[in-house]
């Protein structure tokens, strides 16, 4: 059907071995941009763990856009996925289309450190390459 978007669950992804110093992001519920994040993570041969945030299906600009994401919600999704159980760090990696969250994450939640990725999925092997460090 056309008129409904094509999403995947709202949820954490572990991607590789995770462990305690696995990287976290987090991501629309679009497929389009979950399975294209999914992939250069892949790619980028380190394990990390993905949250997805309900957006009702849009992608991240469109979700901006729409009012269906917020810095609010993500810190949200955050907890309710018990995320901070899983790493011992406190570094998030938020999409570069979104650096307006960045501050307000920092302040209303555990992750003190976050990170503004790359715009584009297809930079994320190199960000992992240049910037990440647990």
């Amino acid at each position: 059907n056309p008129q409904v978007p094509n999403t995947v669950e709202a949820k954490l992804y572990p991607v590789g071995d995770v462990n305690e110093n696995s990287p976290v992001l987090f991501t629309t519920n679009f497929a389009l941009t979950y399975f294209s994040v999914r992939g250069e993570v892949e790619r980028s041969k380190v394990p990390t763990y993905i949250s997805v945030v309900e957006t009702e299906g849009l992608g991240v600009l469109n979700s901006y856009a729409g009012d269906k994401i917020s810095a609010e919600k993500v810190v949200k999704t955050l907890q309710e996925q018990k995320v901070s159980e899983k790493v011992k760090h406190r570094k998030l990696i938020i999409p570069g289309l979104l650096p307006a969250f960045r501050s307000e994450i920092e302040e209303t939640s555990e992750w003190k450190e976050v990170l503004i990725g790359p715009e584009s999925s297809s930079g994320i092997p190199r960000f992992f390459a240049e910037k990440w460090k647990a």
